[in-house]
């Protein structure tokens, strides 16, 4: 996902019932890609914080708790309701040289993320991440949290993520958004959404969800029976 999200409200736990697992080519593990923001992070301290050092500088009043209620497609992309569209090239060049220093320290791991990284490897497969957020950025987040990830890929968002989930053979999409879910079809992957975002379990379904989790923390259960 990008640089800002969908705020979470308390999702209803779906069925984490486990759908027939599809093989592994070559008998390798799964290669599994995951969304970031709101997926493993949860990055809206660190984005509002941001974006209140954009306000304070450029005088311009930016409603963050709307902003971080709805995290998930690009910087640009929100930014465009705040600023004309000739300023949003500057507004987020500041906005990710603030970003280091405002945005990181202050965002967390989301319950079960780095538990979900490393069943990918206790079964032998590679992680990767696929977000809409700059790769800068994004290794910077995973290597304060100390999260671990074989590849990161950055600026993708929604189906442009299919590309490069084809590329590495990734067989399962983790997202929190229905752009995650529009990714992961793009790819020909499993879709597994998280209800951990802005988006509903029914939104997620609706979008094409193949399996929806109230969070990460069931996500290990599921991939052992996937993987087998």
């Amino acid at each position: 996902m990008p640089e800002h999200l969908t705020s979470a409200a308390a999702p209803a736990p779906s069925d984490p019932a486990v759908p027939a697992a599809r093989p592994v080519p070559g008998g390798a593990g799964p290669v599994v890609g995951f969304d970031l923001d709101m997926t493993l992070i949860d990055s809206r301290p660190g984005i509002g914080a941001a974006y209140r050092v954009l306000a304070a500088e450029t005088g311009v009043p930016i409603d963050v708790d709307l902003v971080v209620s709805r995290l998930g497609p690009p910087l640009e992309t929100e930014l465009a309701c705040w600023f004309p569209a000739e300023q949003v090239p500057a507004a987020a060049a500041r906005y990710r040289e603030v970003y280091p220093t405002t945005a990181i320290a202050p965002s967390l791991a989301l319950p079960g993320a780095a538990q979900a990284l490393e069943a990918v490897r206790a079964h032998g497969g590679r992680s990767l991440v696929v977000t809409a957020k700059n790769e800068e950025h994004a290794r910077l987040h995973l290597d304060h949290l100390g999260l671990r990830a074989d590849l990161v890929v950055g600026s993708l968002w929604a189906e442009a993520k299919g590309g490069a989930l084809r590329a590495q053979g990734a067989t399962v999409y983790v997202g929190d958004h229905v752009g995650d879910v529009r990714g992961a079809r793009a790819a020909g992957a499993f879709s597994v959404a998280v209800a951990t975002g802005g988006c509903t379990p029914d939104e997620l379904r609706t979008a094409g969800a193949d399996l929806v989790l109230p969070d990460l923390t069931a996500f290990p259960a599921w991939l052992a029976e996937f993987a087998r």
